[in-house]
């Protein structure tokens, strides 16, 4: 008579079992995708996203972008005289597709993205009028570059025709103008200043250098934006444009 009972109970459990998985199962495949909460500068947290999106595939940050104080997307677009104008969701820009991409407003602010951009490597000259210009026509604007396979990175702050803190390194310091702001010295970049060498580095420093390049996005997050922490409901449903910068605008 135990052994009986010993197995009906066995079966019970184990059909318990396979019906309790089962049903955790279901609940995961209807389960939405979570997404992890980035911390404002203030320490509280947001509703910014960070990877993965529901219903994408795994977005990557851009190399370099461009930040503008502005809800007005027109202005921005006629500033960079863009070329071929078209509708684009956000996920079609952040996946690097566009020449150049620009968001629709997010918290006071528009993100212009794409391998339109000038690169302070290639010129820095011409990064430097680029952004003199672009702050003329809109304003405050804001750039910011970070390579992880180089580790070049570049960081400007601009305002109305005049730059106010501008760093670009690519081997060598490149741009080194303005004072540092309370931010880079919150988050430990650091800058070099011209006569420092460009090769040999003492041991150590190159992981200052890398350091730079990660940081970047925090330092993004605290002057304005980072592009890789917008909100879900932005990256479903707003749209920008996309299209080609005319450099003789």
């Amino acid at each position: 008579m135990i052994p009986v009972l010993l197995l009906v109970v066995l079966g019970f459990a184990l059909s318990s079992g396979i019906a309790m998985a089962m049903l955790l199962s279901c609940r995961a495949q209807k389960r939405p995708l979570r997404a992890q909460l980035l911390p404002h500068a203030d320490g509280g947290s947001s509703d910014t996203l960070v990877h993965p999106v529901p219903g994408a595939s795994f977005i990557t940050r851009p190399s370099s972008w461009l930040a503008v104080k502005s809800r007005n997307l027109q202005a921005v677009q006629s500033a960079l005289g863009l070329h071929n104008a078209k509708p684009c969701s956000w996920l079609e820009g952040l996946a690097g597709d566009e020449k150049l991409f620009i968001a629709p407003p997010v918290k006071g602010w528009i993100l212009v993205l794409g391998c339109g951009l000038p690169e302070p490597s290639d010129d820095v000259d011409a990064c430097f009028c680029f952004l003199l210009e672009m702050s003329r026509k809109l304003g405050r604007v804001q750039f910011f570059n970070a390579s992880p396979v180089l580790h070049h990175h570049a960081w400007v702050q601009a305002d109305h025709s005049r730059i106010i803190r501008a760093y670009a390194w690519a081997g060598r310091t490149l741009w080194n103008q303005g004072k540092r702001t309370v931010a880079e010295q919150a988050l430990g970049l650091k800058c070099f200043d011209y006569t420092d060498p460009t090769h040999a580095f003492p041991f150590g420093l190159q992981d200052r250098i890398n350091s730079n390049v990660e940081k970047v996005p925090l330092l993004a997050a605290r002057w304005s934006l980072d592009p890789a922490a917008i909100g879900e409901r932005f990256l479903q449903h707003e749209r920008g444009v996309a299209g080609e910068w005319s450099r003789r605008h």
